[in-house]
């Protein structure tokens, strides 16, 4: 899906990493959400609250998930999960345009 239509998206972004990564909140009519961000090159942890699916739409980055002691490199058109109340790690490697779907 390139596109998404008639979504509600919050105003203000969310900044993480002294903004270094950045995205912005759209929800849809059923109620579920996504983000869509760019995370520039740099080394992150995450925490999530819900199942993530995260969507690489430009970039490349390396991703350590829970319970894995290897890195798993994911490009432009790929994508990964992380389950609800976990932490992974990230290696952006370069600019990285990114879509985020929550999960309930």
């Amino acid at each position: 899906m390139s596109e998404f239509n008639n979504v509600t998206i919050v105003k203000i972004a969310n900044l993480y990493f002294d903004g270094q990564v950045s995205s912005r909140t759209i929800r849809f009519a059923d109620g579920s959400e996504k983000t869509l961000g760019v995370m520039l090159p740099g080394n992150y942890t995450f925490n999530t609250e819900l199942m993530e699916i995260m969507e690489i739409q430009q970039g490349r980055l390396e991703v350590e998930l829970p319970g894995s002691a290897q890195w798993q490199t994911i490009v432009a058109g790929e994508s990964f999960e992380v389950p609800a109340n976990a932490q992974f790690n990230l290696k952006v490697l370069e600019p990285t345009d990114y879509c985020c779907s929550y999960i309930k």
